[in-house]
This record gives structure tokens, sequence and C-alpha cells, in this order.
């Protein structure tokens, strides 16, 4: 496992995680990113919603 500072955990996979409500969310990737901020639509599974948009000057 790898921890990603403000982002995501990285585990190898395939992975199975059970969920409080005791419903297991599974993936058969060979990395994947779990979501350690909960903010992911996605969750347990990290959709970058941790990312931080930072605005141009192009976006006026």
């Amino acid at each position: 496992m790898t921890v990603v500072r403000g982002g995501p955990l990285l585990v190898e996979g395939p992975v199975e995680v059970t969920l409080e409500d005791g419903t297991v969310a599974r993936s058969d990737r060979f990395m994947t990113a779990l979501c350690a901020c909960r903010r992911s639509r996605s969750f347990p599974f990290c959709d970058t919603s941790h990312r931080r948009r930072v605005r141009t000057d192009k976006d006026d």
C-alpha cells in the first residue's frame, strides 16, 4: 500500500473493501486508488475529488 499525501491510498489489486454497512466493494484492477478524504462520489474508490482546482488566467 502507498499513501499519497493529500490524496488516495494506492493498493495493489485485486481488492475487496468491506464498508460500514457490511457491503463489499470489489476492484479487479492491478492498482486501486482508495479514497481517504470521503469526497469521492464513487467511495470507497477515488474519483480525484480531493484535488483543488487552480484558477488560471484562461478561466476568465
